[in-house]
């Protein structure tokens, strides 16, 4: 076996059922963000046997990765290697695949472009081809291609909401490597005839986000205020730019209906339909801080070039997929909140909320 990967338990029958009769199921990027919230979804609303994949990056901030489920088995190993991946598939043999692993920072991006790209693209070519050669061997596989609003670029205001068809065109480097992502997967569904259906999600957010994205970034700046480890400043980017916000864990029923609901070679937008503006999350968080703050621009949280607006058309996806958002913004924002209160020991409200309904 691969240096690259750690044995599943022994004494599972194969190829893709569980003792149960149920699906085996795989998420690549368990670790991360999304990946947590969607291993809960899929134990709260299925039977399916989830696996999930992990890469420890040294470069990721503390608290970037989840601590792993003891009921999910995880398997670590770099996608990007073509060998590796096509030996993890031989080993489970999944009948879904959620693909989430890969680099989702637009800064680091900008920094080195090129590393981005070959991440994301890599890491999707060779879970394609993994999948592509399991079903040409008589083991069927649905692959959920998660990709980005990001790949529409800067929409004009007429032309929103963004619907399927929108062109896409991107306009930094991430979102470059998920535009090309996204049509690779859509070429494996035309040329190899793989069960693919592509998910375009929104900006997603709530408890365990990584804090260099906007709203824990925001939020530990209050917590650490209240604590009284830093002056009372919230230092902030572009926040009249507007955001389509939705809460991870409706991000994560919608990856879960797909799998299930799908046509084959669908795509799908995934988010509220109602943008905010950044400023919005700053007036939300500061309406429950305890201690009076200011807010200054930080020139450094600016980005080279910028989307003014994001707005999703979610229609096709609820009229599919029976797909509808159902955590307000200001619940994820509070709980958001409050879960750095509690990692930063600030006085505050109980983070209950967020440990029961995360």
């Amino acid at each position: 076996m691969p240096d690259g990967l750690q044995p599943l338990s022994t004494g599972r029958p194969s190829p893709a059922q569980a003792p149960s009769g149920s699906p085996r199921v795989l998420i690549t990027g368990y670790g991360g963000f999304a990946g947590g919230h969607l291993a809960d979804e899929l134990a709260a609303e299925t039977d399916w046997q989830v696996i999930g994949t992990v890469f420890a990056d040294p470069t990721l901030p503390a608290g970037a990765v989840r601590r792993p489920d003891p009921a999910v088995q995880t398997i670590a190993v770099d996608l990007r290697d073509p060998g590796a991946t096509h030996d993890l598939f031989a080993q489970v043999a999944p009948a879904i695949v959620f693909h989430l692993a890969g680099q989702a920072f637009v800064p680091a991006a900008w920094a080195d472009p090129w590393s981005t790209f070959e991440t994301n693209v890599r890491m999707q070519i060779n879970v394609l081809e993994a999948a592509a050669k399991q079903a040409a061997a008589g083991t069927p596989v649905r692959v959920v291609a998660v990709t980005s609003m990001e790949v529409y670029g800067a929409v004009p205001p007429e032309a929103l909401p963004v619907a399927e068809d929108c062109p896409l065109a991107p306009i930094n480097p991430y979102a470059t490597s998920k535009a090309a992502q996204d049509l690779v997967a859509g070429q494996y569904a035309r040329s190899h005839g793989l069960d693919v259906v592509r998910v375009r999600p929104f900006n997603h957010i709530g408890p365990r986000q990584d804090e260099r994205f906007v709203v824990p970034a925001f939020a530990r700046q209050v917590a650490e205020i209240e604590a009284g480890l830093r002056p009372p400043e919230l230092h902030v980017g572009a926040i009249d730019a507007e955001r389509d916000f939705t809460d991870v864990r409706d991000i994560a029923r919608g990856y879960r209906l797909a799998a299930q609901r799908a046509q084959a070679g669908a795509v799908y937008n995934l988010g509220s339909g109602r943008p905010h503006r950044i400023r919005d999350i700053v007036t939300l968080l500061l309406d429950r801080a305890s201690v009076p703050i200011a807010v200054v621009t930080d020139p450094a949280r600016l980005r080279p070039v910028d989307i003014p607006r994001t707005q999703c058309d979610p229609g096709k996806a609820a009229r599919e997929l029976g797909w509808v958002p159902r955590v307000p913004l200001e619940q994820t924002v509070a709980e958001v909140l409050d879960e750095w209160r509690a990692r930063i020991g600030a006085a505050g409200p109980s983070a209950a909320a967020l440990t029961t309904q995360a």
